[in-house]
């Protein structure tokens, strides 16, 4: 795989917005086009990954009280424990929970200016 949204997408853990003709006021979903099979195994480590891990409690706790309902909170948790695991294997380095908080903050595009 290319890279770790590539990883996401064949996992099925991509966001796939809801359009429908001119309605765009469905909420944004998991598209479940990937493997259903790695997908359904993400989901109790991830749970499990959200009790003990810190940065995916820090993740889903954030969503949540963003207003975001849990089950798709445990959506995204799930799409980043994917991206956690394809650096690990990628990189051959065991994870270090630090490591964001070490690299220089990235300055990321507004989306709505």
């Amino acid at each position: 795989m290319p890279s770790a949204q590539s990883a996401a997408a064949y996992c099925g853990l991509s966001p796939r917005e809801f359009k429908s003709g001119s309605n765009v006021r469905g909420r944004t979903r998991l598209s479940k086009s990937g493997n259903a099979r790695l997908r359904k195994a993400l989901y109790l480590p991830t749970l499990t990954a959200i009790r003990f891990n810190p940065v995916l409690k820090g993740c889903f706790d954030r969503l949540v009280a963003a207003g975001k309902p849990k089950v798709q909170a445990v959506g995204a948790c799930m799409r980043k424990l994917e991206m956690i695991c394809y650096g690990v294997l990628k990189n051959r380095k065991p994870f270090d929970p630090a490591f964001a908080s070490r690299i220089a903050p990235r300055q990321h595009a507004t989306w709505f200016g």
